[in-house]
């Protein structure tokens, strides 16, 4: 019984949410949330950057493919430098969660700070003085008007556009247009993700059958992705011909 009693406690801790650990490395980075180092994948906890697909208006109030920009300005800003993450636990998708650094930097407290990012989860208070100033300030997202990253995939009419002081009278027109993702934000993101009616999450490479019959604006929940390492660390799983 004492051995039983110790192989089960083995496998509580093997199959724990918990995944403390430290990685360093230069690594690939998918999207203004996500990153790999090494073979694993590391999604920045207490912070919400748009995913790739997602579009806001600019200073000007037009429109602007604002998740593959905060995407390259994270590349852009960590040029290849090593950076050192601290993950504590993984999420649904079996991304380890955690704050990293580069140079003792924290890229978490960077993104919010530089209007890349909103403070959001269970470290909200952490970051919000930093969404304060990046909002007084119109720095980056906060320069013209967005919908909050965690209401894009779920928006409708009833949907809260924040941004600068002054959002146009037709952001949420613009934002909300069923036209709106017809075309991929980017002419690298033309992978096409679509919900199937198990609620499966499934993307499609160009070329692949089926491919362009997803018209990207017919059923709630599809989306450009710009890889298919994003798609796969986002719970995307690739089409079977």
């Amino acid at each position: 019984m004492k051995h039983r009693g110790i192989m089960f406690a083995l496998i509580a801790l093997i199959t724990s949410p918990v995944f403390a650990a430290t990685l360093s490395g230069a690594p690939r980075i998918l999207d203004g949330n996500t990153i790999q180092i090494d073979k694993t994948t590391v999604r920045l906890s207490g912070i919400e950057a748009p995913e790739t697909d997602q579009i806001c208006l600019d200073a000007q109030g037009r429109k602007w493919a604002c998740g593959v920009a905060v995407r390259d300005e994270l590349i852009k800003h960590s040029n290849g430098r090593t950076w050192d993450c601290h993950t504590e636990r993984v999420d649904e998708y079996r991304r380890a969660l955690g704050s990293c650094f580069i140079e003792g930097e924290d890229i978490n407290a960077w993104m919010v700070r530089s209007g890349l990012a909103l403070s959001a989860g269970a470290s909200h208070h952490t970051y919000l003085v930093y969404e304060l100033a990046a909002s007084t300030a119109h720095a980056g997202l906060w320069s013209g008007a967005l919908i909050a990253p965690w209401d894009w995939p779920r928006r409708n009419r009833g949907t809260i556009i924040v941004g600068a002081t002054s959002v146009p009278v037709d952001a949420q027109e613009v934002l909300l247009g069923s036209v709106l993702l017809s075309e991929p934000p980017s002419p690298e993101c033309l992978i096409k993700g679509t919900v199937e009616r198990r609620g499966e999450r499934i993307y499609y490479l160009p070329g692949q059958p089926g491919y362009e019959q997803i018209g990207m604006t017919k059923k709630r929940g599809e989306r450009w992705l710009c890889s298919e390492a994003e798609a796969e660390a986002t719970g995307w799983r690739k089409a079977v011909p």
